[in-house]
């Protein structure tokens, strides 16, 4: 016999042969899907897709060479999706126009103070505006008098943006969260023309609904509102104190319909099943028992997924509980791995954008841990032994993953799962599914529906006692991609079986993600960061030893607090674990209102404003003029003692002059105390940065105030697209004529600046450093006119 010639070695070719199916063929594509969202920017869309089908020819025809071949076709699938999801967004040339569209209401609208928040889908658009038709919206209503319900059609006249947030060290990446959820606009209702309901509300979310309400009004218990999450997906009800609980204490997953939850149904389903062929034995001659009760099975868990939603962490579990229902069909027999791997690949074949999230990393990682580590012999294993095994195996498996995506850990999380879990799945869910299956008879709903939310309720009061504790939850600077991996590493080795060498040195792999390096700075420096928190104001002052805190963002009625979303990310990411002083410049929202969030996390030590019974600050800024931090000068220029509060005019204006200049902070003054500054500080007030007075606004920057300041840096704190229309053009270029150079955070996300003592100046865009394609490119007309790099 002939043998074949092969430039491969036999024993290499048959290591490099990769199941397409199998999970190490997942962990390629995972590899290559991430790889891709590395990139700055998405290649051309011709390059994507011819690199992408060689790669798929590759691996279709010669499996040695898959190893190379699956990562790079599943990046260039997921650049498709990513090109396809950018190409979607809104024409930036129809930001801020009226648009006329028909749109269909998805999921369950939340109502707001002042404000209908919904999402809905375009069915018809324009020839202007094509490339929303089937695109996804988020909008708001301030018509009180329109009730907007799920599943109904409107026409509408709205006003649009691309997705745009705030861009911060830890912050929530919006725009990575529009790519991911398929939104092509935000925006909000007009009232001119009226909005005219076409069709009214029908389909799956309306049945949501309706539910929701029928569990709302079986009962006025306060810990219902955790059982219409459970029920049907619908946490609209939950504050951010809730959620601020459920992170503390690790039990957020709670809420996302599990596996587990989903396997009840199905389970419930084939009982039904079994105990039909036990009532009629002779069906078995006409189909196999298995065989029917896999049948069975699945609408009620079809059903149950399309109730709770459809998020990631469903479809998941659903896409698991189908393969094991076909392989029963199919008489096969499937490794949990491989029923894991084969919904990964749906996902990803479906959706690799989803990878963007971290439901989709929680869901999958947490589930691999389980059947990799659990004793396979579960039967054998003491039912409590086994539940403390699995939350070490989650807490310790999923550390890496909970500190890169939310900079946190929660160390009480152990214990409140160990009660948490079994009394959840095994007494609050069984009891709030029969609820909702009774509520057509609201007398048998009411005591079963009652009884859940007690559980919860008892269940609550726990989780709040230990969410007290000083050791319930640790807050982590933002770790890097290298720190990320080497805990991962670590993490799995720790996970493997017993008896392996090194596992204690293996620990040591998690101590960059635990303890990351910082850039100390040396007495006499300075590090300061303008935080991006929209049209507002936080600045970060930072000397070696101490931090300071000037202003704390704006937080709206709807809920958003950008204290909590914005500024308390960004001061743990860079490893704040104290605040020596929190300055409240005055009582305005946009610079106050995220000040009780800011006090809930760090507790300040030293408070100050100029007007502090507005901003609930314990001193006038007059009561502490000046202090000293590291050879580094704190002074505060006004207002003076008995200054009355009124408003921007009551600013608090800080000057910090370390060994290579100043920095002054003057708040939201107006020209007239400009010009009483110039007047009475004279030189003093000269400084090499200067926070641009009341965000860049006409009656600021004054032509005697800039040309006494003189600074080389003129830094603006404003929102992108703000209604304002801060910064004036007319300002900006009263700075450009002082050789100012212009930094805007509506342009460049978080502006982070390190003063040397040499009287040298670093700075550092958000959107620059950590630039990926799904963020909106600066305006070619921006305020600040940077280039890419940082300058100095």
């Amino acid at each position: 016999m002939k043998r074949s010639l092969s430039v491969v070695p036999e024993w290499l070719a048959d290591s490099l042969r990769v199941s397409l199916l199998s999970p190490f063929a997942v962990l390629l594509m995972t590899i290559g899907v991430c790889g891709g969202f590395l990139l700055p920017t998405l290649p051309a869309l011709a390059a994507c897709a011819s690199a992408g089908l060689t790669a798929v020819f590759l691996a279709w025809r010669a499996p040695t060479s898959r190893v190379i071949a699956l990562p790079i076709a599943a990046c260039c699938w997921m650049l498709l999706h990513a090109h396809w999801g950018m190409q979607a967004r809104l024409p930036a040339a129809l930001e801020g126009d009226d648009i006329a569209l028909t749109i269909r209401v998805v999921g369950l609208p939340e109502q707001g103070e002042r404000q209908l928040r919904f999402e809905a889908v375009v069915e018809a658009a324009p020839a202007s505006a094509v490339s929303l038709a089937g695109a996804r919206l988020r909008l708001s209503s301030f018509n009180e008098r329109i009730a907007i319900l799920p599943g109904e059609h409107w026409q509408i006249t709205a006003r649009l943006k691309r997705p745009r947030g705030s861009l911060n060290p830890g912050g929530f990446d919006y725009e990575r969260f529009a790519l991911e959820q398929g939104i092509a606009a935000t925006g909000y209702l007009r009232d001119a023309p009226a909005p005219e309901l076409l069709v009214t509300s029908g389909g799956v979310d309306a049945w949501r609904l309706r539910i929701s309400d029928g569990l709302a009004a079986s009962t006025d218990a306060p810990a219902v509102r955790f059982l219409r999450g459970l029920a049907v997906g619908d946490r609209r009800g939950l504050s951010g104190e809730d959620w601020e609980r459920l992170r503390a204490t690790g039990l957020s997953h709670l809420l996302a319909i599990s596996g587990l939850h989903i396997g009840l149904l199905a389970g419930f389903g084939a009982l039904l099943a079994r105990g039909l062929y036990w009532l009629c034995p002779g069906l078995g001659l006409r189909l196999p028992r298995p065989q029917a009760m896999a049948l069975a099975a699945l609408p009620f868990a079809l059903g149950y997924a399309l109730l709770a939603g459809m998020g990631l962490p469903v479809v998941r579990s659903l896409l698991m509980i189908v393969c094991v229902l076909a392989a029963v069909l199919l008489r096969r027999q499937l490794l949990p791995t491989h029923a894991l791997a084969l919904a990964a690949v749906v996902v990803i074949l479906i959706n690799p954008l989803a990878l963007l999230g971290a439901s989709f990393w929680l869901s999958f990682l947490g589930v691999a841990w389980l059947i990799l580590c659990l004793p396979r012999a579960a039967s054998s294993t003491g039912f409590f032994k086994l539940l403390l095994w699995a939350q070490i195996v989650l807490s310790l498996g999923l550390l890496p993953l909970t500190v890169w995506f939310f900079g946190q850990a929660s160390l009480a999380g152990l214990v409140a799962n160990l009660l948490a879990v079994p009394m959840v799945t095994l007494l609050i869910v069984p009891l709030t599914l029969l609820g909702t299956a009774l509520l057509p008879w609201p007398a048998l709903a009411a005591p079963v529906i009652v009884s859940a939310a007690w559980l919860m309720q008892c269940l609550w009061q726990v989780a709040g006692w230990l969410q007290s504790l000083p050791w319930a939850q640790v807050a982590l600077a933002e770790p890097s991609v290298a720190a990320l991996l080497l805990a991962l590493t670590g993490v799995g080795y720790l996970l493997l079986p017993r008896g392996l060498p090194g596992k204690s040195l293996a620990a040591l792999l998690l101590l960059p993600l635990m303890i990351p390096a910082r850039d100390r700075l040396r007495e006499g420096e300075l590090r300061l960061m303008v935080i991006d928190v929209g049209q507002g104001l936080s600045v970060l002052a930072q000397t070696r030893d101490h931090t300071l805190l000037y202003d704390a963002g704006p937080a709206f009625s709807g809920g958003l607090d950008l204290g909590e979303a914005a500024v308390v990310p960004a001061l743990r990411s860079l490893g704040v674990r104290k605040l020596d002083a929190l300055v409240i410049s005055h009582g305005d929202n946009d610079h106050a209102g995220g000040a009780g969030a800011v006090r809930r996390a760090f507790l300040p030590i030293v408070e100050l404003s100029g007007e502090p019974r507005r901003a609930g600050a314990g001193l006038h800024c007059s009561e502490r003029p000046e202090w000293r931090w590291n050879d580094v000068q704190f002074s505060l220029l006004h207002p003076p003692t008995a200054f009355p509060e009124i408003g921007n005019d009551a600013s608090c204006v800080l000057r910090i002059g370390w060994a290579g200049g100043s920095v002054l902070l003057p708040g939201d003054i107006n020209q007239q105390i400009e010009t009483r500054l110039v007047r009475d500080q004279g030189q003093a007030i000269a400084s090499d940065v200067l926070l641009v007075p009341h965000h860049g606004s006409a009656g600021s920057s004054h032509e005697a105030f800039v040309q006494a300041v003189s600074s080389r840096f003129a830094v603006i704190s404003s929102g992108h697209g703000n209604r304002f229309g801060h910064p004036r053009a007319e300002v900006v270029e009263r700075y450009r004529a002082h050789k100012a150079q212009i930094e805007d955070t509506a342009v460049a996300g978080a502006i982070s600046m390190r003063l040397y003592a040499d009287g040298e100046i670093e700075v550092e865009h958000r959107r620059d450093t950590h630039r990926r394609f799904w963020h909106e490119p600066a305006d070619a007309d921006s305020a600040s006119g940077s280039s890419a790099e940082p300058a100095r």
